[in-house]
């Protein structure tokens, strides 16, 4: 299995992860952030950091998901997204693990499917925890 990648300061819930959601100055992180709560309600061992200046989400101290916003869109991101099932073919990116979804504004985001890839890479990470 892939070597996990683990970000040591994440705990339950990070003012530092909230304060990025509320700066004035960036209306697209507002289009993130409901996606990041669904991240956040993954499970109870869910953990959350500012890494690399976006808001992070970790099973215990283990990355499986983040959210970025651009000038023009948002990513929601996956850092083993290269083993998820997609059948929908959301994710985008040719990196040998990560891949990621384009959120914009005004155009439709198949929710349900978008949810599958979040639970799927929650229950992905949770498992490479459990065979180490």
């Amino acid at each position: 299995m892939t070597e996990l990648f683990r970000l040591a300061g994440a705990v339950r819930r990070d003012p530092d992860v909230d304060a990025w959601f509320a700066a004035p100055e960036h209306d697209l992180r507002r289009l993130a952030q409901p996606w990041f709560e669904r991240l956040r309600a993954c499970g109870p061992d869910v953990r959350e950091v500012l890494h690399d200046g976006h808001p992070t989400a970790c099973v215990d101290d283990a990355a499986f998901a983040y959210v970025d916003a651009f000038s023009a869109h948002v990513n929601l991101g996956f850092f083993h997204g290269a083993a998820l099932d997609d059948p929908s073919g959301l994710l985008d990116g040719a990196g040998k693990r990560m891949r990621h979804v384009k959120i914009r504004w005004g155009r439709p985001v198949d929710a349900a499917a978008l949810n599958a890839l979040i639970a799927a890479a929650y229950q992905d990470v949770r498992a490479r925890l459990r065979s180490e």
